[in-house]
């Protein structure tokens, strides 16, 4: 075994929050690029601001946990939690910075040309646009309002985490001394921009109570036309007519503000009886978490500003002010507006899966060989017709599934619930702990207990991540296992915007190693050996270390030797010292990392022969794959980890090897095309900074597109879709 305590020093590892701070930036670079079309820019910046909630709520309200218990010790970096909260506010504070100079002074001027207006809070407006606003917020903002005061007879009001809210000084006198502090949500029920009169629309007609994502076709059909659409935002709206809501008194100022509280719900699972339960309480206490952030509009008089820091007891680090709307999310419901189709990238539908081509029955199909799945380019639509058929097939006994997150109307959990009717044995893991989707897995297990199904909910300390589909068939030969075995979730939505593969296969060895896994996961038993699949938390830290450690030593004995690794992140530190182990031996060693990446390039002795490249496209790079050489004994795997420790230690994940030779040329095509990139890959350099390739003199080469194009040229004619049928939506919120 490699001795790798020399590759342990604090100075060759990155920070874990910095890294994902980087991450961010790459997203914002997307929506600053004016290479791609104006209404995607928009949806990048709003994912910027969706990432950065949520990554306060999780990992900076896990960090200020740690400090507030005096927990000291070192990440792999040598930061304590205190250096790092102020090293994060310090980055979080640029990166909001940058995202409203995107949207102050690139997009909003962009969307005006093409004839989409932005109305200012600071604006003045016609008199018939003012008549408009009173009129609409009488009769559709008013009577959903709740102002709430605070004076000696009530206490500060339950401000509701993530809710924008508008807060006021209000005094009957008419000055701030004698003010009282009042507030109003801004009801999210409403939609968050409203559609009023152009200054040069000479009617109101033209502008009827349209709102987000239902509107009228506005006509617009190029950028150069002027503004023929305006759009107010509901707080502003509410800020104009604040005064309605204090009568007898003067309101001296309001600005809109929005707080972040601490999510992590801190269920001691040893301690609960009944899981479920436990984590429903949890649940509500989420809106009542430990404030750990204030956005607040960057023109908020002082006297205002004094009442928010004092009750949450928020320091400058943790205070944002905000020179726009607060929460850009809303910017996902403005593309959706009608009319500004040329402002889009063209929609894409997934292709067909050639292997599937001509044959119903999918289990004749699996029969024949293997089947590789690379989504979203690859229809989804198999993995639900693989659970639907089995539900259906009366030779079919049993159906065993873990599910992590699914959709809203799930053809998956429909199809689950249609084989316990059916009579057949079916057992499904519903993982509670699924971060943000516990209230929707709660129902989803409930409705699955309704049906008849076998739900379990994980297992006790750990979540179970790992994506798999056993289908248990009686034939004449006797009973076959098919198995499922992905990347990412069973979520027929998320699937066309994320990129994920898979394979259906019914070898031998991974469906006696399936049914292993879910007797382990049902009864608590590990079989004695296994045949294929590598699981998490028992022995796929080992098993990574040994493939490392191999390439290692075959580098040192002059054999072949490489690796390649595509992920979502990488920091676990005894996995990037085996890495630094093996390139100082001569290992050339390419990662593809979306995320966090933890690891330093370009150490002179140490990772001198380790590229790291990430590729933020139009779909969420989601997939997981190793490709190890073993001297010319090519061994290649996909699974559902990430080089992670909560992926490694504490999570139930499969790794499963590839043995067919298509599967695994298909694999390695993948992989092959990413390192090709040189349009959305961004490489990182000794500094630890991310830049974009020189294309100069080089064919361009733009991996997803390239994979929507082979996809859309297997189709055969018969079946291909029209022209123009195409849809890139980018989605990058996982953390």
């Amino acid at each position: 075994m490699t001795d790798l305590t020399p590759y342990l020093k604090p100075e060759y590892y990155k920070n874990r929050e910095l890294s994902w701070i980087q991450f961010n930036e790459r997203v914002l670079n997307e929506a600053r690029s004016r290479e791609i079309p104006l209404f995607e820019r928009l949806k990048f910046l709003a994912i910027t601001s969706s990432n950065l909630d949520e990554f306060y709520m999780v990992r900076v309200a896990s960090l200020k946990d740690q400090e507030k218990a005096e927990y000291t010790k070192p990440d792999i970096a040598g930061m304590t939690p205190t250096e790092q909260l102020t090293a994060i506010s310090k980055a979080v504070h640029k990166l909001v910075e940058k995202q409203y100079s995107t949207y102050n002074r690139s997009l909003v001027p962009a969307l005006d040309e093409a004839g989409l207006h932005i109305i200012d809070e600071q604006e003045q407006l016609t008199d018939e646009q003012n008549a408009y606003i009173s009129r609409y917020f009488d009769e559709n903002i008013y009577p959903v309002l709740t102002p709430m005061a605070l004076d000696q007879s009530r206490p500060f009001p339950l401000i509701r985490n993530k809710t924008l809210n508008i807060g006021a000084l209000i005094s009957k006198s008419g000055k701030l001394k004698k003010a009282d502090f009042a507030t109003v949500q801004v009801p999210s029920v409403l939609p968050r921009f409203i559609h009023v009169p152009s200054a040069d629309t000479p009617s109101a007609e033209h502008a009827a109570d349209k709102a987000e994502g239902n509107a009228e076709d506005s006509g617009v059909k190029s950028t150069g036309q002027s503004a023929v659409r305006s759009i107010i935002m509901l707080e502003t709206v509410i800020e104009k007519n604040i005064h309605k809501l204090f009568q007898g008194y003067q309101v001296l100022c309001a600005h809109p503000y929005r707080i972040m509280r601490n999510a992590e719900l801190g269920i001691d699972e040893d301690d609960a009886s009944d899981l479920l339960l436990e984590i429903e309480k949890s649940l509500k206490k989420r809106q009542r978490g430990e404030v750990i952030r204030l956005e607040i509009d960057d023109e908020v008089k002082p006297e205002l500003l004094e009442v928010l820091l004092k009750e949450y007891d928020i320091g400058d680090a943790d205070l944002f002010r905000i020179p726009g709307p607060l929460d850009l999310t809303f910017l996902m419901k403005l593309y959706d507006l009608k009319g500004y189709d040329a402002l889009k990238v063209a929609s894409y539908t997934p292709a067909p899966v050639p292997a599937l081509s001509g044959e119903k029955n999918i289990f004749k199909a699996i029969r024949r060989k293997d089947i590789f799945l690379h989504h979203p380019y690859l229809s989804f639509d198999p993995v639900v017709s693989f659970v639907q058929q089995a539900a259906s097939d009366p030779d079919v006994l049993a159906i065993k599934q873990t599910l992590y997150r699914v959709s809203g109307n799930s053809p998956i959990i429909a199809a689950l619930e249609n084989a316990a009717t059916n009579g057949k044995q079916v057992t499904v893991l519903v993982e509670l702990k699924a971060r943000f989707d516990e209230e929707n897995n709660i129902v989803w297990a409930r409705e699955l207990e309704r049906a008849g199904c076998h739900v379990i909910y994980g297992l006790v300390g750990l979540k179970t991540h790992s994506k798999i589909t056993l289908v248990v068939r009686r034939e004449k030969d006797g009973i076959r296992r098919y198995v499922h075995l992905g990347t990412g979730n069973y979520n027929d939505k998320t699937a066309r915007l994320y990129t994920d593969c898979a394979i259906l296969t019914c070898d031998a060895r991974i469906g006696e190693d399936a049914t292993a896994v879910f007797n382990m996961i049902s009864g608590y038993s590990e079989p004695s050996r296994w045949n294929s699949l590598i699981v998490a938390p028992f022995w796929l830290r080992k098993r990574f270390l040994y493939l490392i450690e191999r390439e290692e030593k075959n580098a040192k004995a002059g054999k072949e030797a490489r690796i390649i690794a595509k992920m979502n992140s990488l920091c676990d530190r005894e996995i990037i010292a085996a890495l630094y182990a093996a390139s100082a031996a001569g290992v050339k060693i390419d990662l593809i990392i979306r995320g966090i990446c933890c690891l330093k390039t370009g150490i002179p002795g140490v990772s001198e022969n380790i590229t790291v490249r990430s590729i933020v496209g139009n779909f969420l790079e989601h997939a997981r794959i190793f490709y190890f050489c073993n001297n010319g004994a090519e061994e290649i795997y996909m699974g559902s980890a990430d080089w992670m420790p909560r992926n490694l230690d504490r999570r139930v994940e499969i790794v499963f090897p590839l043995y067919d030779e298509q599967t695994r040329a298909q694999a390695m095509h993948v992989l092959e095309v990413q390192l090709a990139d040189n349009e959305k890959a961004r490489i990182m350099n000794a500094d630890g900074k991310y830049e974009k390739i020189d294309r100069r003199g080089k064919i361009s080469v733009n991996a997803q597109e390239q994979f929507c194009e082979e996809a859309q040229a297997a189709i055969p004619e018969e079946t291909a879709p029209a022209e123009g049928n195409r849809t890139f939506i980018p989605q990058m919120k996982e953390i």
